[in-house]
């Protein structure tokens, strides 16, 4: 399974944690110490960004983008995993 609740990567020490949203959705809200990648940047341009020995936490908005995107980026032999719910989930446990 790629994915994780937001209770459990409380849980996590300094996870690496991806906001797959445009950097105008980022900059209006995000989970502290995210990092803003937009989707299409990621998708294109992995190998840029990724590392195949970290395991990297990936957002967007509701949970769908970034499992999507996330199991692509698996496929390729990284290690993500998909935040359940995306941030409208975030907001709601805080």
């Amino acid at each position: 399974m790629n994915t994780i609740s937001f209770a459990n990567l409380k849980m996590l020490d300094n996870p690496i944690i991806i906001d797959i949203r445009d950097n105008y959705s980022y900059n209006i809200s995000h989970i502290k110490n995210s990092l803003n990648i937009p989707y299409y940047n990621l998708l294109n341009n992995y190998s840029h960004y990724l590392n195949k020995n970290n395991t990297y936490y990936l957002y967007c908005e509701e949970g769908k983008q970034s499992y999507e995107i996330s199991k692509r980026l698996n496929s390729f032999g990284y290690n993500t995993k998909s935040i359940e719910g995306g941030l409208l989930a975030v907001k709601m446990y805080n």
